[in-house]
C-alpha cells in the first residue's frame, strides 16, 4: 500500500499521520470489496505501507486517475476542517494494497516523505 499526503499543505506531523490512518483504513476497507484473499496476504505479510509526497492537489488527483485506470483500490481524503486546513480539502490518497508491480506505474517516481 502506497499513502501519498500534500506537501504543500504544511500539516504538522500529527496532522500528517492522521491523514495517512484516515487513507490506510479506508483503501482497505475498499481493497477488501474487491479481492479479500489479497488483502489476507498483505496482512499476513505485515501490511507494508510506504508514504511518499507530492506537491499539489493537481499532481494528487492526476495519481487518483492513473489508479483508478489501473483498477487499483484507491481512497482520496478529504479532510472536514476541523483543524489545520480549510473544510473540504483533499490531503491524502491511499492506493493497495495491490501487487507492487502495478502501484509503482502509479507512484513509482514520488519521493518518499
Amino acid at each position: 500500500m502506497n499513502i501519498i499526503i500534500r506537501e504543500d499543505l504544511n500539516m504538522s506531523t500529527g496532522k500528517i499521520v492522521a491523514q495517512a490512518c484516515h487513507a490506510c483504513l479506508e483503501t482497505y476497507e475498499k481493497a477488501k470489496k474487491i479481492e479479500i484473499k489479497f488483502c489476507n496476504a498483505w496482512l499476513k505479510e505485515g501490511a507494508k505501507k510506504v508514504i511518499l509526497k507530492v506537491d499539489s492537489i493537481k499532481k494528487l488527483r492526476e495519481l487518483e486517475k492513473k489508479a483508478t485506470k489501473f483498477k487499483l483500490p484507491c481512497a482520496l481524503i478529504i479532510d472536514k476542517g476541523l483543524t489545520e486546513v480549510p473544510p473540504n480539502t483533499p490531503t491524502a490518497l491511499g492506493i493497495g494494497p495491490s501487487r507492487s508491480e502495478l502501484i509503482d506505474k502509479v507512484t513509482g517516481n514520488l519521493p518518499l516523505l
